[in-house]
Parts: C-alpha cells; sequence; structure tokens
C-alpha cells in the first residue's frame, strides 16, 4: 500500500454540487486523492459515481463547488492550459470505447498523434510499447476490437489510457464483465503499473475483490457526499446501514476470506 502520509492531494473536490433539474446528486461533496495511491470509489445505484468522475475530468461542469487538478480550477483555465491539464489524465471507460474502425494500434497512436504532435511511425512505434505493457501479445496490434475478448479490450483500453504517460488514472468499472480469473490478473496489472510508473489511480468500481486486492483507500458516496473516505478496514468498521452489508454481507465476507488466503499464499503460488 502506498503511504500518502504529507502529500499534497493531486486532486481536491470542496462543496461539490451537482444537480440535474430538480434532483441533487452531489452536495457538499469533499474528497481529496493523493500522489500514488489507489483510491476505490464506491456506493449505491444513483449515487453518482460517474458523475462524480465526469466532474473531475471536467467533462461536466458542476453546478456549485470547486474541483482543483494539480493545484488549479479546470474550469477557470484557458483551452490551451485545460489541455495541457488533460494530457495528464488517461481515462478507461466501462466499455472500453474503442474505435471500432481502428485497430488497436490505430486506436492508442490516436491520442499520440493529435494531442502528442507525433508522426504516424513513431506514434504506432510507441503503441507497440504500451501493448506490451498491459500484458496484450503483439499480434494484438493490427486486430480491431471485434476480434478481441473482453479482457483483451480492457488491456487495448488501458494501453490507450496510458499513450501519454499520464499522472492519473481513471478507470470505470474496469473489471465489470469479466470472469473472476481475468478480473483479478486485471486488478494486479493495475497495481504493477501503478508501482512501476508511479501512477496515482482513481477507480469507480463495485467489484469486492478489486477493494481488498488493490486499493490503499475507500471511498463511499451515500447521502449525496462522501460519507467516509480511508483504508478499507476503517470504512468497513462504519456504523452505516449500506457500508455494513456491502461489507460485511456474503460476497464481502468471502472477498475478505479470499484476500486473507492470498496473503498467506507463499509468493511463487500466487
Amino acid at each position: 500500500m502506498s503511504d500518502i502520509t504529507g502529500n499534497e492531494p493531486l486532486i481536491r473536490v470542496r462543496g461539490l454540487l451537482n444537480q440535474f433539474g430538480t434532483q441533487t446528486i452531489h452536495e457538499n461533496l469533499d474528497l481529496d486523492i493523493y500522489r500514488g495511491e489507489i483510491l476505490g470509489v464506491v456506493g449505491g445505484s444513483g449515487s453518482g459515481k460517474s458523475v462524480l468522475l465526469r466532474s473531475i475530468l471536467g467533462l461536466r461542469r458542476p453546478t456549485g463547488g470547486r474541483v482543483e487538478v494539480f493545484g488549479e480550477d479546470l474550469q477557470t483555465l484557458d483551452d490551451e492550459a485545460r489541455s495541457q491539464h488533460e494530457r495528464r489524465f488517461g481515462v478507461l471507460f466501462q466499455q472500453g470505447a474503442l474505435f471500432s474502425s481502428m485497430t488497436v494500434a490505430e486506436n492508442i497512436a490516436l491520442p499520440l498523434i493529435e494531442h502528442g504532435g507525433l508522426s504516424r511511425a513513431d506514434a504506432e512505434h510507441l503503441a507497440q510499447m504500451k501493448i506490451a505493457l498491459t500484458g496484450l501479445p503483439a499480434t494484438a496490434a493490427g486486430k480491431y476490437p471485434s476480434e478481441l475478448s473482453g479482457g483483451m479490450i480492457k488491456r487495448a483500453a488501458l494501453a490507450r489510457a496510458l499513450a501519454l504517460d499520464p499522472d492519473i488514472l481513471f478507470l470505470d468499472e474496469p473489471t465489470a464483465g469479466l470472469d473472476p480469473i481475468g478480473a483479478a490478473a486485471f486488478d494486479e496489472l493495475i497495481r504493477t503499473l501503478r508501482d512501476a510508473l508511479g501512477l496515482s489511480v482513481f477507480l469507480v468500481t463495485h467489484d469486492l475483490d478489486t477493494l481488498y486486492a488493490i486499493c490503499d483507500r475507500i471511498a463511499v458516496l451515500s447521502q449525496k457526499k462522501v460519507l467516509v473516505a480511508d483504508t478499507l478496514e476503517r470504512v468497513a468498521a462504519v456504523d452505516d446501514p449500506w457500508i455494513q452489508d456491502y461489507f460485511h454481507g456474503p460476497r464481502g465476507r468471502a472477498a475478505a476470506d479470499a484476500t486473507e488466503r492470498n496473503r498467506h499464499q507463499p509468493e511463487h503460488d500466487r
């Protein structure tokens, strides 16, 4: 787990208000994301996990409050400064969002050409490196998304998210639709990349195995705000009905047991 003690937050959300007409999704929401941590964001249906993600990315203008990224409020920046900040983000959307008419290599090369100013040849060379980084075989480069398995699509989308060497990786339900073995392998990949590249990771998920396996802190969205943001052990101890049902129900106990077994398993057997 990362030691975030004393770190200034890379992302600081204060007093966030998000409304859709008369419906209030977030009100007085505060949250910090620190350098080098994997932050898991959870909450019940309708708690606004994806809305929070979009607000931080600048894809949605909040109704009120302030979102600072790298010490700057994206909403106050001019287009050029904002573009420079956004290049430091890598985003993996829930369904991968790859362009179906492009090969994997072309999907990854696109941001390198459009935002990095590279030639097509240089961009596709770098794309091969990103493909290798995410554990895909080199042959995946020439394949179209329709020719890939669900797990390969996730890794290809992750390679594209890493194209511009971001500081912060945003993942929206990255293990959704994967079988348990594939999900566990993807979790391990995220942790490995965090350690190797010094990434900060903002991870929206409902996957308890992911929370137990790789997250340094958990933020729970409830009652239109962040109810608690802390280590998993401390969050799971909070006296709140949703938290207790989520972390101490059958699936939560199974995830905790699996983590405990893995912790005592010899390294070479994992």
